[in-house]
């Protein structure tokens, strides 16, 4: 029988680590994403810092790295997590500066279509 701690067992990123910062900009709103990467390559931690930011967006998009952070820390691969906020529309929406992702649904949106184009299936 398994149990939940053979299931959900975490691996954490080391102390000092690689990692990738992606300037982009959302209907003119400026944003930096950094990827926390595991000593493979593999993604394990997202931060989202945008420019013009209210308290509860900021909040909102803490809490969404803090999740798909653990999501990726407990396994999940970066393509299956990304697929679940691909498409997601709210705003900021619109015109981004990434010609490879023209258009973006939301902020979300963005960093899933992003994170499937370098560590994932692609488009």
């Amino acid at each position: 029988m398994t149990t939940t701690a053979e299931i959900s067992r975490r691996e954490t990123l080391p102390s000092t680590r690689k990692s990738v910062t992606h300037k982009f900009a959302i209907g003119g709103h400026e944003g930096y994403l950094t990827i926390g990467l595991f000593a493979d390559g593999r993604p394990g931690e997202l931060f989202i810092k945008m420019s013009k930011e209210g308290s509860t967006l900021s909040g909102l998009i803490q809490g969404f790295c803090r999740a798909f952070s653990l999501t990726l820390q407990h396994g999940l691969p970066a393509a299956d997590a990304a697929e679940r906020f691909r498409g997601m529309r709210f705003e900021p929406m619109g015109a981004t500066s990434n010609p490879e992702i023209p258009e973006a649904l939301s902020i979300l949106d963005y960093v899933a279509r992003y994170l499937l184009l370098h560590y994932g299936k692609g488009e």
